[in-house]
């Protein structure tokens, strides 16, 4: 079985997090997610945040503590999910993503998650 190791940034203003859609194109097309991706081999965590940043949203950050890993087996490989606490500069833009939104907790059900990217909002919801 394959293993694939992406990372995600939580961030917050405001008590919203953002959140990101995937794009039509991309592997689990059209869900949301926090902003970030597949860690590329030899590059950190931390690396793969920056760029996916600045892919995604068009921001710089910070990237700061660990606040879970997520295991979760799709159809022919097992994601393991980190997530990170995060802070931008600026405003996000649309980058390789459809388009963002700045979420509050009590309206996490009108989205759409991946697998493991709702392990991460339950988990999130729960405390």
């Amino acid at each position: 079985m394959v293993s694939i190791r992406v990372v995600s940034a939580e961030i917050v203003r405001d008590g919203r997090y953002l959140l990101v859609q995937r794009a039509a194109h991309a592997v689990l097309p059209l869900l949301w997610e926090f902003p970030g991706g597949k860690v590329r081999e030899g590059e950190s965590d931390e690396d793969a945040i920056h760029r996916a940043l600045a892919e995604r949203i068009g921001c710089t950050g910070t990237v700061g503590p660990l606040l879970m890993d997520v295991v979760h087996g799709y159809d022919g490989y097992d994601l393991t999910l980190a997530v990170y606490r995060c802070a931008i500069e600026g405003e996000p833009c649309v980058g390789n993503i459809e388009t963002f939104a700045w979420v509050g907790p009590d309206a996490f059900g009108d989205y759409t998650f991946p697998g493991a990217d709702q392990k991460t909002i339950d988990a999130l919801l729960e405390g």
